[in-house]
């Protein structure tokens, strides 16, 4: 094989995993652990919850909530116990990157998250 032949079969396997990475983005979700009668929960659920899905947050990491007294769900590795509700866990390619504990108000959550989602490389262009 000649050294032209060479580069162009590396340029075009190059290419190729650049395709295919920027067709198969990070999966992400926010998992919201929460439990009945938890009115730091009720608090989200009035003030973020309504607008959480129409915002660049909400559709780079869809909400998936689980009761903190539930099974845990089989496709997420989490890092470590729950302790507190509501607790924000972003997981992304089924394993968790960071969590929030607790509900800081809605000022410090936008800014929480968005540290989170760029930590992690996920994208909020869409």
């Amino acid at each position: 094989m000649s050294l032209r032949a060479f580069f162009f079969s590396v340029l075009l396997v190059l290419t190729g995993a650049i395709v295919v990475s920027a067709q198969n983005p990070a999966q992400a979700n926010l998992v919201m652990v929460e439990e009945h009668g938890c009115i730091w929960c009720a608090r989200w659920n009035e003030e973020v919850s309504p607008i959480y899905p129409k915002t660049p947050e909400g559709r780079a990491a869809p909400l998936r909530r689980i009761d903190i007294h539930g099974p845990r769900p089989d496709d997420i590795e989490f890092e470590r116990s729950f302790f507190f509700t509501p607790t924000f866990v972003l997981v992304v390619d089924g394993k968790e990157a960071s969590r929030i504990e607790g509900y800081p108000g809605e000022d410090f959550f936008w800014g929480l998250l968005k540290q989170m989602l760029q930590r992690a490389n996920v994208d909020l262009t869409e």
